[in-house]
């Protein structure tokens, strides 16, 4: 049976460096390309190759280089990065994923993985458990980048019958990475300052909720949609992903239970209107009916992990 050869675009991002790592341990090391446009030297501990994602020459050789059979395209600009940059973020996110379209369309790639995220939905979608078929207006560039891509790859899948695979994913919690221009990155730096004894200053209102979702289920959504068999992938567009809505006077509550003087001061900005577009809940029965996916983390449980394993991370970075 063939080995499937992985390359990774955006490998150092929030969610492609857990990915890759996931990748390769599922996959064996050798068998994951991570490329992105900046260098690395740890090239995470397996193949690297430094690749800007506009450049389809560049990106075909590399396919053609290492006889590449699955595609991850994580390269893109993120939602309130990208409001400072509006046609910079168009033409990363789109041009990058139709480079990434045409190579596997011409090498014949057995499957792509393209993320999308809550951003396609806005203040005209259902905010309480926002439907997987709904009204799609984002408000920003990202959220319009992903939309779209949303509907090309369901017609290179439609046209061309490749296997293309996505998930919306809400906002990510992660000790692994640091936070990458979301705006729900609040949630990830609100622990770096608990747990480095510093107050925090929160730029959403303390009663904004928003879905979120642990690294750990991220990545095994991701890993267990992109291994089910084809016939039970019945959403060509993207599937709805939950895991839990919290705001952040409820988070901030949660950590205090372990940093009882740890403070928090609200002060929105306009990351807030970007917020007010997008879900509270998300309806992800359709990913649960197709391929058994269900959450393993809740905020208590989250909480948990994540202040244990950035004690550790900090007091690592302090010895050394």
């Amino acid at each position: 049976m063939r080995k499937d050869i992985i390359l990774v675009t955006g490998a150092l991002g929030q969610i492609g460096s857990v990915l890759v790592q996931a990748l390769r341990a599922a996959h064996g090391a050798s068998q994951v390309i991570a490329t992105d446009l900046r260098a690395t030297d740890s090239a995470l501990d397996g193949p690297f190759e430094q690749l800007d994602i506009l450049d389809a020459q560049r990106l075909h050789d590399l396919v053609k280089k290492y006889h590449v059979t699955q595609i991850y395209h994580l390269a893109a600009i993120l939602s309130a990065a990208g409001e400072g940059k509006p046609r910079r973020t168009w033409q990363v996110n789109m041009d990058g994923l139709f480079n990434s379209l045409e190579v596997a369309r011409e090498a014949q790639i057995d499957k792509i993985f393209f993320p999308s995220s809550i951003a396609v939905f806005s203040h005209l979608t259902p905010s309480r458990q926002t439907p997987q078929y709904t009204v799609l207006h984002p408000t920003t560039v990202y959220g319009i980048s992903k939309a779209a891509g949303e509907d090309w790859i369901q017609y290179y899948h439609q046209r061309y019958g490749m296997d293309i695979r996505s998930l919306r994913y809400p906002g990510i919690i992660s000790h692994q990475s640091d936070p990458g221009g979301g705006t729900t990155d609040y949630a990830v730096d609100i622990f770096h300052y608990a747990v480095r004894d510093i107050n925090y200053k929160c730029f959403l209102k303390a009663d904004t909720a928003l879905p979120m979702l642990y690294m750990p289920d991220a990545i095994r959504a991701t890993l267990q949609l992109m291994e089910a068999p084809t016939e039970q992938i019945r959403v060509r567009t993207s599937y709805n992903l939950h895991g839990m809505t919290f705001t952040p006077a409820e988070i901030y509550a949660e950590i205090k239970r372990h940093f009882p003087n740890f403070r928090i001061d609200y002060q929105p900005d306009f990351r807030q209107d970007i917020a007010e577009t997008w879900p509270a809940s998300i309806d992800d029965s359709y990913a649960r009916r197709d391929w058994n996916w269900s959450p393993a983390y809740n905020l208590e449980s989250m909480t948990q992990d994540m202040i244990i394993n950035l004690k550790k991370k900090y007091l690592t970075l302090s010895e050394s």
